[in-house]
């Protein structure tokens, strides 16, 4: 169990880690690739330091998943008109949040895969965002 442990956890702390720097790159143009890189980056050379190659490559596919997650979400925010520095914090948060659930056995598996799940979820969903005010602005017979 040792290594599948410490495999997840690597990639649960490179999601959280990707998801962090796409909240401190808010509005930069390009962010989620920034994030995506320097989280995989740092999440494997960590991993590196601290265990081995093979949890470095979960380190760094689980930073690249979390900032590529990320990235969609945060642009998003700023869009409907948060500010750049709230939504830094609050992301920030979520991904302190995430590295501590990623301690968890098995848990840091599906934070690598969920972020970028929500995120495609939250892409497919962006064009109902209004369906419901349409219906009520229809004239009846």
């Amino acid at each position: 169990m040792g290594d599948v442990y410490t495999i997840g956890l690597f990639a649960g702390l490179g999601a959280s880690l990707g998801v962090a720097f796409a909240g401190s790159l808010a509005g930069v143009r390009g962010a989620a690739v920034v994030a995506s890189l320097l989280a995989a980056a740092g999440a494997a050379g960590v991993a590196l330091l601290l265990a081995g190659w093979d949890e470095a490559v979960g380190g760094a596919v689980g930073g690249l998943l979390g900032g590529a997650g990320a990235g969609p979400v945060v642009s998003g925010t700023l869009r409907r008109g948060g500010t750049r520095g709230g939504t830094a914090l609050l992301v920030t948060l979520v991904a302190l949040g995430g590295a501590v659930l990623a301690l968890v056995p098995l848990v840091g598996y599906v934070e690598a895969v969920a972020v970028p799940a929500l995120a495609a979820r939250l892409r497919r969903r962006a064009g109902d965002r209004h369906a419901g005010l349409r219906i009520l602005a229809r004239d009846e017979p």
